[in-house]
């Protein structure tokens, strides 16, 4: 059921942090982590602590997936519950592991998609240890944290080999994608408080395009299912359809 682990890969999870060590999820008894051991990339100040939660699925039932899953909130807060807890509930009886990210918010890019790089590395980088498969590893995401995932699955790369943290030496590209009533462009049919979040009041023409996420879709980008209302009075429903028709 889970493909063998590379030596390297076991290597690494033996210089893991040591800020894990205490942490030990188990099917039943969820664990948060923080998601950065030491100092956080472009730290504002102390609050900013983005952690993972890990929620694994029965034993009986794991299949060995795993899903980062993004809350939405318009870049401003986090809907943690229902966005992200319930969702890893349900996702754990179907037998796939529901990681929720707690991630920047009120910060600008890239703040949030550097945290949501590093949730995908973590996972890949302890998936022996959590008995999942490094290469089934998606990601999840509402409204402004479909933004997110959908940044992630357009924005993302190998890893680096020469990287002194070896989570930093894995690929953050997710191996799918669930986008819910997403937030996908930064453009006129954008969600304007999550924009305003997270590029500030007057952002630059070549960074709207860059989060633009429709326009960023590409053959390396994961395969996507989309879940959106044609009544949605928030996130309108062309946000999905311009990523589909890409």
């Amino acid at each position: 059921m889970h493909r063998s682990i590379p030596v390297a890969l076991l290597a690494m999870l033996l210089v893991a942090p040591t800020a894990w060590a205490a942490e030990a999820p188990a099917p039943g008894k969820p664990a948060t982590l923080p998601l950065w051991a030491e100092k956080v990339p472009l730290a504002r100040n102390n609050k900013d602590n983005p952690t993972l939660t890990v929620h694994l699925a029965p034993a009986a039932k794991a299949t060995g997936a795993a899903v980062v899953i993004c809350p939405g909130g318009g870049y401003g807060a986090l809907m943690e519950s229902y966005e992200g807890h319930d969702v890893a509930a349900w996702l754990n009886q179907a037998g796939v592991a529901g990681v929720v990210l707690k991630y920047r918010v009120q910060c600008l890019h890239p703040g949030p998609l550097l945290d949501a790089h590093r949730a995908l590395r973590i996972v890949r980088a302890r998936a022996a240890e959590w008995r999942l498969d490094p290469q089934r590893v998606g990601i999840m995401g509402f409204s402004a944290g479909g933004h997110l995932a959908s940044t992630a699955g357009t924005h993302f790369d190998a890893g680096d080999p020469k990287a002194a943290d070896p989570v930093d030496r894995l690929s953050c590209r997710p191996d799918f994608m669930v986008l819910v009533y997403p937030v996908i462009t930064m453009g006129p049919k954008s969600h304007g408080g999550s924009r305003v979040n997270l590029l500030g009041s007057n952002p630059a023409p070549d960074l709207v395009e860059l989060l633009s996420n429709e326009k960023q879709v590409t053959e390396k980008t994961p395969p996507t299912f989309l879940v959106h209302a044609k009544t949605d009075s928030l996130v309108p429903v062309e946000n999905s359809a311009m990523s589909f028709r890409r």
